[in-house]
């Protein structure tokens, strides 16, 4: 079997379908098996000698102990970091997966649509004198 290889623009297109199918394949895939439990419990909280569940870093007192120790930049750093830790579990890891796919896809769309400026057989015919 003989497999030619299309001109750079058809190649480039043709990347970009898959990674896109691929992507979005996924993230739907992952959107139908992600559970969402928003009253996760991360932590426990000792008041009077009873055990209450709690978020852990979210707390009223906690906060107030990061801010007091590291001002208002540790609460943001804090806040961000809780954020970002939150795009990598349940739907929104499928969110996330579907625009990083679309992102990308859409990189080599833009890349196929670059017209070369140099061809490379006459880069390489007017480069030779200084290579040799």
């Amino acid at each position: 079997m003989n497999w030619k290889i299309g001109n750079l623009r058809t190649n480039l297109y043709l990347i970009s379908a898959i990674i896109l199918a691929v992507g979005l394949g996924s993230a739907a895939f992952i959107y139908q098996a992600a559970l969402n439990d928003p009253d996760k419990v991360s932590g426990y909280e000792v008041l009077g000698g009873f055990v209450y569940p709690s978020n852990g870093g979210n707390s009223k007192r906690y906060m107030h102990d990061l801010e007091l120790y590291g001002g208002k930049a540790a609460v943001l750093s804090d806040e961000f970091m809780h954020w970002f830790a939150g795009l990598w579990h349940g739907k929104s890891l499928a969110f996330t997966v579907a625009c990083i796919s679309i992102f990308i896809s859409l990189c080599f769309i833009a890349a196929a649509n670059l017209s070369p400026r140099v061809k490379v057989e006459g880069y390489r015919e007017n480069n030779q004198d200084r290579t040799e």
